[in-house]
């Protein structure tokens, strides 16, 4: 399986905002976007350059791509699915991302990045209606429930990352802590989507 091996604080700095690619760590001072706001490379102090339709288009596509931890083929695979739905493509193609089981066990806090929950997805820790789930890209559906097999609850991860408090969670999820699971309660709204992505430049870039 292919990866994004290139170094995540940078790719923050090439976006221009922090994708929390790092979790706990974009809270903090040593945040590569606090310690150093420019574009990666010799000549990123110099300032950004003005970029044509285009390129501002391959910007925002590239920038949601890291935000959700995703390569190329499986992003633009995803936009083709939301194309074939009624409705909003747009709309269609955001929900899509953000009911990914990889992007659901980040949403309930299972994970502090959507990296760190694609490994523990891959590496068999989630169940979704107890039954073993290791596919990062399974899309949650209403009703579902998402826990960590009771196998892993004694993972000294699981653990410490269980014991956070003040977890964020969107509106289309539950979080039961005396059972350790999240139930999916509708699809996400339009204020669970990210409101940092421009989903329509992106359309434009693929409609060419």
């Amino acid at each position: 399986m292919g990866k994004n091996l290139e170094p995540q604080c940078k790719q923050c700095r090439r976006a221009g905002e922090k994708l929390f690619l790092k979790g706990d760590r974009c809270l903090t001072a040593k945040c590569g976007m606090v310690k150093r706001n420019t574009i990666p490379g010799f000549h990123g102090p110099k300032g950004r350059k003005r970029q044509s339709d285009f390129g501002l288009q391959l910007a925002e596509k590239q920038k949601a791509k890291k935000y959700y931890n995703l390569l190329e083929k499986q992003f633009r695979l995803t936009f083709e699915k939301a194309q074939k739905k009624s409705g909003d493509a747009g709309k269609n193609f955001l929900k899509l991302l953000e009911t990914r089981l990889d992007n659901t066990v980040y949403r309930l806090g299972l994970a502090t990045s959507r990296y760190e929950s694609r490994q523990i997805v891959s590496h068999g820790h989630i169940t979704v209606n107890d039954k073993k789930v290791d596919i990062a890209s399974y899309i949650v559906k209403t009703g579902d429930v998402v826990s960590v097999r009771k196998q892993s609850l004694t993972n000294r991860y699981f653990k410490k990352i269980l014991e956070r408090k003040n977890v964020e969670r969107p509106s289309w999820l539950n979080w039961d802590a005396a059972s350790k699971s999240g139930k999916v309660l509708h699809e996400p709204v339009d204020t669970d989507l990210p409101a940092n992505l421009n989903v329509q430049v992106i359309i434009e870039y693929y409609s060419k």
